[in-house]
């Protein structure tokens, strides 16, 4: 058998693996998961209403921000988050954080008005955003329950934060 006809022969065994692979990176055991997030708030920071942060027990529905994610879960693996600000006017930032249990509240210096990024374990962020404003991270995330908040003062106890759960 010369070289092109085990060329010939082999080609249908080719095109079925080239197949199969293109098959198994599209599923969602090998992709990417892309999150889409969106930053959002009333308009106004002058009376950021207080203690709406992970494990209180306020009234989120009486939130004047929040942090709103299109997956509450994903696959493990390689996950980007593409941040919208969809404030009119205020700056946001979005930080990613893993935690254990969701009635534990972060590390918060009251003093600052905002989480100790150090202490909380910080795995990257969306630096501030502008009004309109757009940003992406992309992080490699193990199995477990992440936070998705906003870190700039007082917008943390106003309610701007979600979780999401990694499988």
């Amino acid at each position: 058998v010369d070289q092109l006809e085990l060329l010939f022969m082999l080609k249908p065994v080719l095109a079925t693996a080239s197949l199969l692979l293109a098959t198994l990176l599209a599923s969602s055991a090998w992709a990417a998961s892309t999150v889409h997030v969106s930053l959002n708030d009333v308009g106004t920071d002058a009376a950021l209403a207080g203690d709406m942060g992970m494990g209180m027990s306020a009234d989120m529905s009486k939130a004047i921000m929040s942090v709103t994610a299109d997956a509450t879960s994903v696959p493990a693996g390689e996950v980007t988050f593409e941040v919208t600000n969809a404030s009119k006017s205020m700056v946001h930032e979005m930080l990613v954080v893993k935690v254990t249990d969701l009635a534990t509240q972060l590390p918060y210096d009251a003093a600052t008005d905002r989480i100790d990024e150090d202490k909380a374990g910080s795995l990257g962020e969306v630096s501030e955003l502008d009004a309109g404003g757009t940003g992406s991270l992309t992080l490699t995330l193990e199995p477990g329950t992440y936070l998705l908040f906003c870190n700039l003062r007082g917008h943390y106890m106003a309610g701007m934060w979600t979780s999401i759960t990694v499988n």
